[in-house]
């Protein structure tokens, strides 16, 4: 099935998502048995099934207008990006500097490819992250996930 470019679906919705006080962190597409375009929203404070329905509904017949698919019918989906979220942007990396983050690696260093650590600096090409007295020193490119690190009290 042909869409229109993601990065184009994506700017379409931002204003639906700024208008319904939500953030719009990314736009995917998945060809299945049932075509379904996903909008991947945060908000403060969690998102919750009312925040994915304010969203859906605005955006439902905007996105008939835009026409994503060409005339081809599709499911929407809208979704929360999920405490495990991936950190993507610089925006990502910059609400959690000195919070606690998981690292997986590609390859080793210092004898592990998993780390939990507070996320001290970031640049485009490295990351550090405080591991009780140590600071660890992580090339970006070896990194296959970082996320914010996941407590169950």
């Amino acid at each position: 099935m042909k869409i229109k470019p993601i990065e184009e679906i994506k700017a379409f919705a931002e204003k639906y998502a700024n208008e319904t006080g939500i953030v719009l962190d990314s736009v995917e597409f998945k060809n299945t048995d049932v075509p379904t375009l996903i909008f991947y929203i945060e908000k403060e404070g969690g998102v919750d099934l009312d925040t994915c329905e304010k969203f859906s509904r605005a955006i439902d017949g905007p996105l008939d207008e835009l026409d994503p698919t060409f005339g081809e019918p599709y499911s929407l989906n809208v979704s929360s990006v999920g405490i495990d979220k991936p950190f993507r942007t610089k925006e990502d990396f910059e609400k959690n500097l000195d919070k606690e983050v998981e690292v997986k690696l590609s390859k080793s260093i210092k004898g592990a490819k998993y780390y939990e650590g507070i996320l001290t600096f970031f640049d485009d090409n490295v990351i550090r992250i405080r591991c009780g007295k140590d600071t660890l020193t992580i090339d970006r490119k070896t990194i296959t996930k970082i996320n914010k690190a996941i407590k169950f009290d």
